[in-house]
């Protein structure tokens, strides 16, 4: 829905019926407010589901067009509210989200709102049938206020196309700096394209200057909206870092589950091997809230992933927010490339590791720990220093772009080449005649003959290297390249790390270990701490612009199915330290 239509339905609705109940006299803001304290005030009758639908999208009127984290919003949230209201006078509460605004990132089917996944071909697209996650949310009596902007398709159409990008709504700013990058073209990496992957530079760009923000946003899930208080909190979805790093980038606190923990059933694909939807927050308390609420009661028929996970009783993670959760828990510290640079065998230059600005938070969050009680200790990822490099995870990439097509992609995974041919073309299929196109093929047919209407800015080299995959030629490839996949980031890799040092988990700065994390599917809790200075060590901003810091934050990494104590952890850390802040440019 355009800004003028939003203004229009706030305007008409506010004034077509009388609040649910007088207003308080303390007008509760919903600024910065938790989901238990919309739940209190509620309660209370300080205010109505209403009034906060109401001052949510007065917010998103005001601030919307400085940031574009909204790709549509729906426009009966005000009927629906008003619906909560009533079944709350009446006695009927469903839930902790009952008659709370949440928004979903626009790959997740609604059927009572277009789903495009950001992308040209799909503008429009009503699908047949609700997310399974959907229908969990408006079971549970949650409002679905708006759906987020994201990058296009997740991230796996262009190589280098700009985080948070869209053919649809162009580009997302981050709330914490709403400007446009100042600087100019940006010069050719040594040796042309990089390697790359969704929320990855690909091919890297040919200009700063294309209208990208001047601080990232994070991912393909915005993250925006709600650190900008237009919701109460959102629907990500990951393949690889898109919770984590939009988290990280916008000061919340994300929840990247365990493949198969939330049904992926009724959302846009990369590939099954990988993917997951998870909550986006401002607080620990209110995340796990969501994820109880996401998480199916049973394994859904639709999504057979759903069996990896059992559900914790009346799915209430809350129990597990334990502020005393720190003391004599045993944290590892990942330092070799997540911390420290290091050089892969077979390589002369050293890899990863953090500036100095990144190294003093994370030092600081690690004498946190110790304060509180937890057992630190150095535990390097087995797979990250193995010197063969057969067994070495950083000699080991994510096949994307033309440099990764079939014959050139010995040394790379081609799970999500393969696996976006595999599982877009059958969720083209589920849509039946509501598809736009039928196959990815056709997809990048359209794409071309539309390109004057801004289809693919980027070009669509992964779309590309996808489609070339010949699923039964190529799928004895695919099945070792998964087998690699998860003994280099599981079997030796994080399970490894963990079981040798007898860990509850592994800390990593800010969203470092998404990328090791997700070819396993392990979860991920991500928590806001810190803020570092943008500082592009390479083609640096121009004298006299004041670049904003950039959030940072610090995840907790376990084993599949170990998001309760994760959780636990996460919580008595944010409780210890409390550093988010909302961004100054949305106050």
């Amino acid at each position: 829905m355009r800004l003028a239509a939003l203004l229009l339905l706030l305007s008409t609705l506010a004034c077509s019926q009388p609040p649910a109940q007088p207003a308080p006299s303390a007008p509760f803001s919903v600024v910065e407010a938790t989901i238990p304290d919309m739940q209190a005030a509620m309660r209370e009758g300080r205010t109505t589901s209403r009034e906060i639908v109401t001052q949510y999208l007065a917010r998103i009127a005001m601030y919307e067009d400085a940031i574009n984290a909204v790709i549509a919003v729906n426009p009966k949230a005000l009927d629906e509210a008003d619906a909560r209201d009533r079944e709350r006078r009446d006695g009927k509460v469903r839930g902790p989200l009952h008659g709370i605004p949440i928004a979903l990132k626009d790959n997740v089917h609604t059927t009572f709102m277009p789903t495009t996944g950001g992308a040209l071909a799909f503008d429009g697209l009503r699908p047949p049938y609700d997310a399974t996650l959907t229908k969990n949310l408006v079971d549970a009596g949650a409002i679905i206020i708006a759906k987020t902007m994201m990058t296009e398709l997740a991230n796996w159409v262009a190589a280098g196309m700009p985080g948070n990008y869209n053919a649809l709504k162009g580009y997302g700013f981050n709330p914490y700096d709403p400007r446009r990058d100042p600087r100019g073209p940006a010069p050719t990496p040594p040796g042309g394209a990089r390697r790359g992957g969704p929320g990855g530079p690909g091919g890297g760009p040919a200009r700063f200057d294309d209208g990208r923000p001047a601080l990232a946003t994070g991912g393909s899930s915005s993250g925006t909206g709600t650190a900008a208080n237009f919701w109460a909190a959102n629907v990500g979805t990951e393949t690889s870092g898109s919770i984590l790093s939009p988290s990280n980038q916008n000061m919340l606190v994300g929840i990247k589950p365990t493949v198969g923990r939330i049904s992926r059933y009724g959302v846009i694909p990369i590939t099954a091997d990988q993917d997951t939807a998870g909550p986006m927050a401002r607080t620990v308390t209110d995340a796990a809230i969501m994820l109880g609420v996401l998480e199916s009661a049973a394994p859904d028929p639709n999504d057979p992933a759903t069996s990896t996970c059992q559900a914790p009783p009346n799915r209430d993670y809350t129990v597990h927010l334990k502020a005393d959760a720190l003391k004599g828990a045993r944290i590892g510290i990942p330092r070799a490339s997540f911390y420290d640079p290091v050089t892969p065998p077979g390589q002369k230059e050293p890899r990863g590791g953090l500036n100095p600005d990144q190294k003093k938070a994370m030092d600081e969050a690690i004498a946190i720990l110790k304060q509180a009680g937890a057992e630190v200790v150095d535990a390097d990822i087995p797979s990250i220093v193995d010197p063969d490099p057969a067994k070495n995870f950083l000699r080991w990439g994510t096949c994307a772009g033309p440099n990764d097509v079939r014959g050139k992609d010995a040394d790379c995974s081609s799970s999500l080449k393969y696996g976006m041919k595999r599982d877009f073309n059958a969720w083209l299929a589920s849509l039946g005649d509501r598809a736009p196109v039928k196959t990815l093929t056709e997809l990048r047919t359209w794409n071309l003959a539309h390109q004057n209407m801004g289809a693919i800015k980027y070009q669509q080299a992964q779309l590309d290297v996808s489609d070339e995959v010949d699923l039964e030629r190529d799928r004895a490839k695919w099945e070792a390249d998964r087998k690699k996949d998860v003994f280099l980031a599981a079997t030796h890799g994080i399970d490894e790390a963990l079981q040798a040092h007898k860990l509850d988990a592994l800390l990593f700065p800010g969203p470092s270990g998404a990328g090791i994390a997700a070819k396993p599917g392990y979860p991920t809790v991500i928590v806001p701490f810190s803020t570092v200075p943008n500082a592009p060590a390479n083609n640096p901003f121009p004298q006299g612009f004041d670049a904003k810091p950039s959030p940072y934050g610090v995840s907790f990494t376990g084993t599949a199915c170990s998001e309760p104590r994760l959780i636990e952890l996460a919580f008595a850390f944010e409780q210890l330290t409390k550093r988010r802040v909302p961004p100054a440019s949305t106050p």
